[in-house]
């Protein structure tokens, strides 16, 4: 009897998980719609937004999007833009951010509440309260149309929200295992280049990511302080698309979205592992 009870538990749980599993899968499935739509849209021979018939499948398929896209518009000098801004932002703030946070994170000094507190009130200001105030300052320092000045104000904002992410790795790591390096001889700098980067890789990795995307995808700015076409990112770019005479080629502007975000894509995949990954992992394997 216990056994038969056994078996029927069993099996009982095989059929939840199955369920559970399908039903996961219904909703990705649902997520990936609206992306499967933009796919089959931007190799379309079409105009439209809404295809005909029954089918959505387009009749006739075409990669002249992509080579229109490419040949036709300056994509390449808003890609070259991005890339320039993205990599930019993310090397100053993490620069920064990486030592601040571990200071925040280990050292005891008067006003470090307060600070970090002043830190996260910076962070919640909503951006589009300070773009007049930022506007008139880079008119006045010649900085409109500059990488220089957008990666400035990327880097402000970005280095408050990587100090407070990367505070509660480094919260994490045990402190115990500094403390042993110590022991054995290890210096501030030894320290920090061998023990506490090498553990706090993933969480690094990962605030990095997240800085990239923000500014590969961040618009408002983008198209606030850079005035002239050459000077778009890949998001003013899309907006350029969508404002002149092409806003009615929905395929060609779907087949700009596409190539706007396969290198976030790529990039996202090459370090999903990190995105995952226990922080102390490291430093139990080592």
């Amino acid at each position: 009897m216990t056994q038969n009870n056994g078996i029927s538990w069993s099996v009982k749980k095989r059929i939840q998980i199955t369920g559970l599993n399908l039903f996961y899968i219904c909703i990705c499935f649902l997520g990936l719609v609206p992306i499967l739509y933009v796919l089959l849209l931007s190799v379309s021979g079409g105009g439209g937004a809404l295809m005909t018939g029954l089918s959505i499948f387009p009749e006739k398929f075409t990669l002249d999007n992509y080579r229109r896209i490419i040949v036709e518009e300056p994509f390449l000098r808003w890609l070259a833009n991005s890339i320039v801004l993205s990599v930019g932002t993310m090397i100053i703030a993490m620069g920064t951010s990486v030592l601040s946070s571990y200071a925040f994170s280990r050292f005891r000094f008067t006003g470090k509440t307060a600070f970090m507190q002043i830190l996260l009130l910076l962070n919640a200001f909503p951006q589009i309260l300070s773009m007049f105030a930022i506007f008139r300052l880079f008119r006045l320092m010649n900085l409109l149309d500059s990488h220089g000045g957008l990666i400035f104000v990327y880097a402000g904002s970005m280095c408050i929200f990587s100090i407070w992410n990367m505070k509660g790795y480094f919260d994490s790591i045990p402190i115990e295992i500094e403390e042993a390096a110590r022991i054995d001889g290890a210096g501030n700098v030894q320290l920090i280049a061998k023990i506490v980067l090498p553990l706090a890789r993933p969480a690094i990795i990962v605030t990095a990511v997240m800085v990239l995307i923000f500014v590969w995808n961040e618009y408002l700015f983008a198209t606030t302080f850079m005035l002239k076409e050459e000077s778009y990112t890949l998001a003013g770019g899309l907006y350029q698309l969508q404002a002149n005479d092409y806003s009615r080629s929905w395929p060609l502007f779907s087949a700009a979205a596409i190539l706007v975000s396969v290198p976030i894509l790529v990039i996202f995949f090459c370090f999903q592992k990190y995105m995952v990954s226990g922080l102390t992992a490291g430093g139990v394997k080592g």
